[in-house]
């Protein structure tokens, strides 16, 4: 009996691992198929986040945002990285939209997300350099690590764009190489059975 009840623990706890397993892989496949949507949110709602957290609060308003737009200047203000992390994930998303399967992997979206992150990236890296080396902008702690924290978010997300676009790319590539292959496979049965081609051919006659 104590044989038999080890035995049913360890059917058990192996059924368990491969249940966790399973679940860990399912998980894992649902947020690489919903990636580009998730780092579109993050995107969007991040980078504006730390903006609100670098001003004061009681700044925080739609006068304040329109006085930064009317007084912007490449050198000091920051209102344009979420701007420009919103550009970016609104024609990444919409390319992601308008693309099927072939289009994924070969198709315009792959380029056009490295177009979009590289030209982002270049931006923000061209900004940081005139905000941090000036050193009227040194503003206090709180305040300057929120600022390094949204130009690391749009940086960090830019690169994401990019390897979450390569993932999907290959993923579907994978995806109509094994179509192909079935397809090459259906094709060499039938080349090596003549009779059965006859038979086939004979029947779409009548």
């Amino acid at each position: 009996m104590g044989f038999f009840s080890k035995e049913e623990r360890s059917r058990k706890l192996l059924r368990g691992v491969k249940t966790v397993f399973f679940l860990i892989t399912m998980l894992l496949s649902l947020l690489l198929f919903s990636a580009p949507i998730l780092l579109v949110i993050a995107d969007t709602l991040l980078p504006s986040a730390l903006l609100s957290a670098s001003l004061s609060p009681a700044s925080v308003s739609l006068e304040t945002l329109l006085a930064h737009f009317a007084n912007y200047d490449f050198r000091y203000s920051l209102v344009d990285i979420p701007l420009i992390s919103i550009l970016r994930s609104v024609v990444i998303i919409c390319v992601y939209s308008l693309c099927d399967g072939p289009r994924l992997s070969r198709g315009p979206y792959f380029p056009i997300t490295m177009a979009c992150s590289i030209s982002s990236l270049s931006f923000v890296s061209l900004k940081a350099l005139f905000v941090f080396s000036d050193p009227k902008m040194d503003r206090g702690g709180y305040v300057r690590a929120m600022e390094m924290s949204l130009f690391a978010s749009s940086f960090l997300l830019a690169i994401a764009h990019i390897i979450v676009a390569y993932k999907i790319s290959c993923r579907e590539r994978r995806k109509l190489l094994v179509y192909k292959i079935d397809i090459e496979a259906v094709s060499a049965c039938k080349n090596g059975f003549p009779r059965y081609q006859k038979i086939h051919q004979a029947q779409r006659e009548k």
